[in-house]
């Protein structure tokens, strides 16, 4: 039936005694097989031999790993930056946070997918007092992307909205808030929280929304803080980032470009509430777009 794996040699020589070798499949072939393969995998292999170094080199294999709209990210970049770049080169880059908006907003592709992801600090959106410091104060540190976060002491009107435009490449995403219940610091080279701010967030939710310029909407609703319950449950929220889904959008094509705007509230001023931390929201890819037109059909079937 041929010859097994196992007496393949791994060596780039032609000696017909010992078989046959790796180093004898075309680059061609190797290149087509990459196509079907991951970054990292096509890195991992590229040290087996000089044709699989080509192949994992080739900017045929690298231009399919790249997200469609890839100038898009390139344009936010200095153009020297990636003047004469192979397609393998553009994707290191790329798979790199590109900051833009006064460094208030990042871009960047997956590693494994090559999806566009992105995120937004809290110093890119609208937030309600965020200039009086007796309600807010922006606290430094190393556990946000953006090294900084947006640290709510007390207030009754609680609201952040933010609003981004960009040419997203097809598929379906899903957007975020991290969020932080009570405050926290180093000391003695270890974490601290406190909660001496921490209050109202188990009287009402909190409405999270999103919506699209296309017409999609969705909407969430949260309570930051339930004390009896994370007890009784195991389950603690304080003192944790904690990522709270607000919904899921599609984008069926690049142009024209896809604004989103959401928010994030708690507007009812029977009561204050406060110690609460806001880092940032993330727009992630979670699926192709085949992924959703399956989904619909089965739906309507």
């Amino acid at each position: 039936m041929g010859s097994s794996l196992s007496n393949l040699n791994y060596g780039e020589t032609n000696d017909s005694s010992m078989g046959p070798s790796l180093g004898d499949i075309p680059e061609s072939c190797i290149a087509a097989v990459f196509m079907y393969l991951t970054p990292p995998e096509i890195c991992n292999l590229a040290g087996l031999n000089r044709s699989f170094r080509g192949a994992a080199s080739s900017d045929f294999v690298w231009e399919k790993k790249l997200p469609p709209n890839y100038q898009d990210l390139l344009d936010l970049l200095p153009p020297e930056r990636v003047l004469g770049l192979s397609k393998k080169d553009i994707f290191a880059v790329l798979s790199r946070p590109i900051p833009f908006d006064d460094d208030n907003k990042e871009l960047w592709i997956d590693r494994v997918t090559g999806r566009v992801c992105m995120a937004i600090s809290a110093r890119g959106m609208a937030i309600t007092g965020i200039e009086d410091r007796r309600y807010w104060n922006w606290i430094p540190t190393n556990e946000s992307r953006f090294h900084v976060v947006a640290y709510l002491q007390q207030i009754w009107w609680f609201e952040v909205d933010g609003t981004v435009t960009f040419h997203l490449p097809p598929g379906i995403y899903s957007l975020s808030f991290r969020i932080h219940l009570g405050g926290f610091a180093k000391k003695s080279g270890r974490r601290v929280c406190n909660y001496e701010h921490t209050h109202g967030w188990d009287l009402k939710p909190v409405r999270f929304s999103l919506s699209t310029s296309d017409g999609q909407e969705a909407s969430c609703e949260y309570y930051l803080d339930d004390v009896e319950r994370e007890e009784s449950t195991g389950h603690h929220k304080r003192g944790f980032w904690i990522d709270y889904k607000v919904g899921e959008f599609v984008v069926t094509g690049s142009e024209p470009s896809t604004e989103i705007k959401w928010s994030m509230k708690q507007i009812d001023c029977t009561h204050s509430k406060g110690g609460l931390c806001v880092d940032s929201v993330f727009i992630n890819p979670i699926g192709d777009l085949k992924d959703y037109r399956t989904k619909s059909f089965c739906e309507i079937d």
